[in-house]
């Protein structure tokens, strides 16, 4: 039995000891980005939610799902990367794939300073590039009188 009588549900992050309220029908895949964000660099990382009563087997939320308050009994908790089962880092990017947001599906993910090289990379070539068009177009316009009176003398 679901209860709305609540504007609002608390959510309680096991990393940080708090609680956060959302309101009903939030996504869940927001809420695990905002507990994250308000986390900053504390690891473990929240990677989903789930409804948990004593007794009972507990419900995860999906990305897509809307947080609900289920009742008397029911809290919503977040579930951390270090709660999962076994430690290996590429089980669980390929379990949750959609919550590690890395941007890439493949053991070969580039290091963050590799990254940052490409994006300098890409950046300077694109000012290169950019003077090269500027000149180009400055020495056509330079010439252009020239041009034009060329134009105007083998027509007449």
């Amino acid at each position: 039995m679901v209860d709305d009588t609540s504007p609002f549900l608390e959510v309680f992050c096991e990393v940080s000891g708090k609680d956060y309220r959302f309101t009903t029908g939030t996504k869940a895949e927001f809420a695990v980005s905002v507990i994250n964000r308000k986390l900053g660099s504390l690891k473990p990382r929240v990677i989903y939610i789930e409804a948990a009563k004593e007794g009972e087997e507990p419900i995860s939320f999906g990305d897509n799902a809307s947080l609900l308050n289920y009742g008397l009994g029911w809290k919503l908790k977040t579930v951390v990367d270090a709660d999962l089962p076994g430690t290996e880092k590429n089980n669980r990017q390929q379990r949750f794939s959609s919550v590690f947001s890395t941007g890439f599906a493949n053991d070969s993910t580039p290091e963050i300073g590799e990254q940052s090289l490409k994006y300098i990379g890409r950046i300077f070539f694109a000012f290169v590039l950019m003077f090269i068009l500027g000149g180009l177009f400055t020495v056509a316009l330079e010439n252009l009188p020239r041009l034009i009176l060329l134009f105007n003398n083998s027509f007449v």
